[in-house]
């Protein structure tokens, strides 16, 4: 009888080899680095979160794609399908404890049980970085500058960080009074970069009729500059009046222009467009948002999106929390960086392998490989006593290039050997100083 359970996998959930995952935890440290330097500290939250928390301001789709069950206690539960939503929670709940502006980064897992594709999973890993706390164009600015330094920070060339500003795209179509529609027009201009202008235009027609989806199409068309889309997008509002729909195409105007010009002062401008098609599918941004494209891989869709979010945290406290941040889809951004042969291949998990020759040798052979480690040189001991052969194919096999020799002859020397397994080069009647100082040198 066949008691055995085939190991097999949920679609769209992955196992992690060590090469692929040390590559994983390569990039998180590196962000890390950047995050740290602009003042953002780390946090964590639960996988499981009440369902009214994450569906509160959902809506849609979303709601579609959230892993929900009953737990044990008979409670409506939910695993996060993105960062921002538990974080508004959390904004919510340890308030009196955080300074404000509160500056996050967090790096961790979310479920979204949708369609898989390329660089595309069901359960993948988000690094999300947010300012909260201020309604301004200097946080707006900041977020972008993270987008820019954690792109160059992993060596990434040929990006480009599209944004617009959801609050004027919501001016502009409560001016053609499709106010109450909106959710369903963001949608299909959020849809254009990969179904095409004709595919979109078509949805919209089906949506507001032929004239407004040509109106919204034209609004949603970026110019050559910055400039030259910003007097267009002015041109489009007009001059307005003293309304709510125009004091707040005003302001995301004015907003835009402030972050423009400071982009452009800060000599980085090259690497931001100002995109009216970018508006984003959630609906609880209010102000700017992005998009961050590869040129050189324009179909695996954007590596890092966000935007401002003023009244998320309003679900869950009467105080005022705007906020801005953006995320970055890690899984997406390492099967990019793979195509552009970008990722580090083969590092070993140890430089040094200890062999172990004798069984009475055991506490010498974990002595030195202390002393390696103590040196800054990651080692190991083989566990068993097997033949030699064994022990170099184990080496072989992880791409340890270096193996310390201890065995009766050395003991009674006094001596260590070094071997070196690229080359098959060995030093022998070396001290333990002079195997850790040859060691760096074979290493560097």
């Amino acid at each position: 009888m066949n008691d055995l359970i085939e190991p097999r996998l949920l679609k769209g959930f992955r196992d992690f080899l060590p090469e692929k995952e040390a590559q994983r935890l390569a990039i998180l440290r590196k962000l890390e680095e950047v995050y740290r330097l602009f003042g953002f500290v780390p946090i964590d939250t639960p996988v499981l979160e009440y369902t009214e928390i994450l569906l509160g301001k959902g809506g849609g789709d979303t709601d579609k794609q959230v892993y929900r069950f009953t737990d044990h206690g008979g409670r409506d539960v939910a695993m996060r399908y993105d960062l921002t939503v538990p974080f508004a929670r959390f904004m919510a709940a340890h308030l009196a404890e955080l300074p404000l502006p509160f500056k996050r980064w967090h790096a961790a897992k979310v479920w979204r049980g949708e369609n898989t594709q390329r660089g595309r999973y069901r359960e993948f890993v988000q690094v999300d970085f947010d300012i909260v706390g201020s309604d301004s164009a200097s946080a707006d600015v900041e977020i972008l500058l993270l987008i820019r330094e954690s792109m160059r920070a992993l060596s990434i060339e040929g990006f480009s960080v599209h944004f617009a500003h959801r609050g004027l795209f919501n001016a502009f179509l409560e001016r053609l009074g499709l106010g109450e529609g909106a959710v369903v027009v963001l949608r299909a201009i959020d849809k254009e970069r990969k179904i095409g202008k004709e595919k979109t235009r078509e949805l919209l027609e089906g949506t507001v009729g032929a004239e407004n989806a040509l109106r919204i199409l034209e609004f949603t068309q970026r110019e050559d500059s910055f400039r030259q889309t910003l007097a267009k997008l002015r041109e489009a509002m007009g001059p307005g009046g003293g309304g709510e729909e125009a004091r707040a195409a005003r302001e995301a105007l004015d907003r835009l222009a402030i972050i423009g010009g400071c982009l452009e002062e800060l000599g980085c401008s090259p690497s931001f467009v100002l995109d009216p098609s970018i508006t984003r599918g959630l609906d609880y941004y209010t102000g700017i948002v992005c998009e961050t494209f590869l040129s050189k891989l324009p179909g695996i869709g954007s590596v890092c999106s966000g935007g401002r979010y003023n009244d998320l945290a309003s679900l869950y406290t009467r105080q005022s929390l705007p906020g801005v941040g953006a995320s970055i889809g890690i899984d997406r951004l390492m099967a990019a960086m793979e195509e552009l042969d970008l990722l580090a291949h083969g590092a070993p998990s140890s430089s040094v392998l200890v062999l172990l020759l004798e069984e009475g040798l055991l506490g010498s052979c974990h002595r030195f490989a202390e002393a390696f480690r103590a040196a800054g040189i990651p080692a190991e001991v083989y566990p068993e006593k097997k033949r030699i052969a064994v022990q170099f194919a184990y080496a072989e096999k992880k791409g340890i290039p270096l193996a310390l020799l201890f065995g009766a002859e050395e003991r009674e020397a006094g001596r260590i050997s070094l071997k070196d397994l690229r080359t098959r080069r060995e030093w022998e009647g070396l001290t333990l100083e002079n195997a850790i100082e040859r060691a760096k040198e074979l290493l560097r």
